[in-house]
Order: C-alpha cells, then structure tokens, then sequence
C-alpha cells in the first residue's frame, strides 16, 4: 500500500521511525514495532543514521513487511553511487515495498566511521528525480527496463523551523518538480514557525507530515539546539524538562510536549511522523494524549 493513497482519501497520516540495529539479529526491532507501532500507517527505516553503520535499511524493511507492517525505506546518497541507488529502488519494488523517503544523508565524519569515502554521486533533489525516471521504465543511463516499472510513493524531507525559510521552500519546489509525492519534516519545537511556514508550502500542493522528535530530557534539547541545524527547543520547554527531573526521565514530560505540539500543528498538516529514538514504546501514549488514537 502507498500512503499516497490514504493522503488522497484525506486520512491524517500517522509514521513512526525504526533505527536497524548494529548486527544481523533483528528480533528486538521486530517485537517492538509490532508490539508499539502496529496500529499507525507505517514504519520508517533509516539508512545508517548519522552515517553509524547499522543492518541495512532494505533488508529491515523486508522483515517488517514479511511481519505484517508497512515499511517506508529511507535510502541515503551518502554510501552509493547512482548504480547502486537505482538497483536498490528496484529491489525494494521487487519486494513489494512502495514507500520510500529519499534523503542526501549525513556526511560520514559524522558517524563512527570517519574515515570511510563519502559517495553523494546525486544529491536528495536527484534521487527523486531518478526514482522518478525508473517509474517512467527508464534508467538514468537512458535505457529502458524490463517488463512493467516500478510505482512508489516518494517521500522527502524538510526543515519548516530553518532560520533560512525562503532556501527552504526554494529546495521543497525544486523536490515537487522533480516528482516528490509527499514530505516529513525535521522535528518540530516551535509550532508558530510550523503554522508561518505551512501557510507558504501549501502552494506546492502536496501532504505534510509534522516531524516529533520526543524531548528525553533537557540535555537532549540542548544537544540538539547546538548541534542540529533547523531546530530549536524554546527555553520555555528546556525549564520545563528541567522542572521535575524524575517526571523527565520517565518521559511524561516529553510526551506532554509532543502532545501539545501535534494538537496545535495537526489543522495544518496532513500528518505526523515520530522519530522515536529508541522510545517506540512511547508511541502509543503519545498518540493517545494528542487525540490520534
């Protein structure tokens, strides 16, 4: 199933992200998204997130589905070349698998292997475009594929709270023209930023999903407000997190957070993607406090 389908039938659309583990045993991975995140849409997989090498992003996403989830595969620029980015598309086609998020990635001095080459052979704006191109039954090489061609839901992303607005509108059209279905955004702490920049995107014509990120505690929030470009925890929520430090570390005050921020956002989007961080089993409580499920 695409989500593009239920985005077109008006049905607020709820995901949920999923990190593969660093190894080949993928029980845990499984056993919480079935047990926390059955009930929503479907279930991101990051590609190597932060450029930490992980089990790849495909190879989770075809165990979710062969467990009865949706799978949304993220797939990277970072770590192929345009031959391997196509050849990862079709097979995901191959499996069944018809949704994707199609991402630059982050550079690999980032991650625990900074050493390693980047590749960024095309950037996130040309991967759809090839994704794009492979739906039409031809290859970025100009040959044509063999038999009926694939057919995905293509999802981008896109920092709504930047302090550089106007670029980011500029890349959000330039992502629509080259075929982007839908986007999610980086996590979202200032839903008036939120509100100013929907009423803008809203000329390209195309589904939003509200990026959350659950605050896990105040240190987490200034990590972030350092170090994450295009988002920003108000002080208003650092003192908040700092309140009471044992409501903090059992998340509640996070999920409050969330909550309030999915609530004011949601008249404005056309839904939510949670980027749980190892908190799936949040997830639910947190849906339940913002009035989804």
């Amino acid at each position: 199933m695409r989500i593009t389908e239920l985005f077109d039938r008006g049905e607020f659309v709820v995901t949920a992200e999923v990190g593969p583990p660093k190894g080949c045993h993928i029980e845990n991975v499984l056993e919480e998204a079935k047990t926390y995140l059955s009930g929503i849409t479907a279930v991101n997989v990051t590609d190597n997130q932060s450029s930490v090498m992980r089990l790849g992003s495909l190879a989770t996403c075809k165990a979710l589905k062969d467990e009865g989830l949706t799978p949304i595969f993220q797939i990277t620029c970072r770590d192929r070349n345009r031959i391997a980015l196509q050849s990862d598309l079709l097979s995901a086609a191959m499996f069944g698998i018809e949704n994707v998020l199609l991402l630059t990635g982050d550079h690999t001095k980032l991650g625990d292997h900074p050493q390693a080459k980047p590749v960024f052979d095309l950037d996130s704006v040309s991967l759809i475009h090839t994704a794009k191109l492979l739906e039409e039954g031809v290859d970025l090489g100009g040959n044509k594929l063999v038999g009926e061609p694939p057919k995905f839901a293509k999802g981008a992303v896109v920092s709504p709270c930047s302090d550089s607005v106007d670029a980011q509108l500029a890349k959000m059209e330039r992502k629509v023209a080259e075929g982007a279905d839908y986007f999610q955004t980086q996590a979202v702490y200032e839903p008036e930023k939120f509100i100013k920049f929907m009423e803008k995107a809203k000329q390209f014509g195309k589904p939003v999903q509200l990026g959350i990120v659950i605050p896990k505690s105040a240190g987490m929030a200034k990590y972030m407000n350092d170090n994450v470009a295009g988002i920003h925890v108000p002080q208003e929520m650092l003192d908040e997190l700092r309140a009471d430090k044992e409501k903090t570390k059992a998340g509640i005050t996070g999920i409050e957070i969330a909550a309030r921020i999915i609530k004011e956002c949601r008249p404005y989007c056309q839904g939510v993607h949670i980027m749980a961080m190892g908190w799936e089993s949040k997830v639910p409580s947190l849906l339940a406090q913002a009035g989804i499920c």
